[in-house]
């Protein structure tokens, strides 16, 4: 068990940020947690990814207080390039085809976890570099197709993640989701056209 001392010498912070040694207890809990996630699913108990970080449960929890959390800076680099490249790819495509391109690579990379999909409304909340990023895109994207007259104007980026993540839990066991993932999305936005 830690004692109080190492607790609060771990949590001083100095110029560059978190301390050598608590950086690379964050590090070894965020390679820890995605090799179990990938092997078991979002669903793993945090207490065997502490185990597996070779840290302290209390250590695990300081660097991230919920699974959600833990979800959200695993998935940071997936979001942060699912944004990335619909940004990059936008001049090329019309609104239409921009935000189906983006909601088939999110379920993809939602669907990396078991499990992570039944949670994403929640995970993107985080404020991650790529919660905010998918965030934003989505949101983006969105407008870019209601402006545009394609996508009703009661639709909201809520509504899309709610429909992505039930796409995610659908593919989830699926031995080739991609084209299951680019006909549910398919179904998705036929129903959310303007009619």
């Amino acid at each position: 068990m830690e004692d109080s001392s190492t607790l609060q010498d771990e949590d001083k912070m100095n110029g560059a940020g978190l301390r050598v040694d608590a950086e690379l207890n964050r590090q070894r809990i965020l390679i820890a947690a995605e090799e179990l996630f990938l092997e078991q699913g979002a669903g793993v108990a945090l207490e065997e990814v502490a185990k597996r970080a070779k840290v302290g449960i209390g250590t695990l929890y300081r660097r991230f207080p919920t699974r959600e959390a833990l979800l959200a800076a695993t998935s940071n680099e997936r979001f942060t390039s699912v944004a990335e490249t619909s940004r990059a790819r936008d001049a090329d495509h019309d609104p239409g085809d921009a935000i189906r391109q983006f909601l088939e690579n999110l379920a993809m990379n939602t669907s990396v976890y078991q499990s992570l999909a039944a949670s994403l409304g929640t995970v993107i909340q985080h404020g991650t570099p790529g919660c905010i990023a998918i965030t934003e895109e989505g949101q983006r994207l969105l407008r870019r197709t209601q402006e545009s007259g394609i996508i009703r104007g009661d639709a909201s980026f809520d509504d899309i993640i709610c429909v992505v993540s039930a796409i995610s839990i659908a593919v989830e066991k699926d031995e080739a989701p991609m084209s299951r993932i680019a006909h549910l999305v398919d179904l998705l936005l036929n129903g959310m056209r303007v009619r």
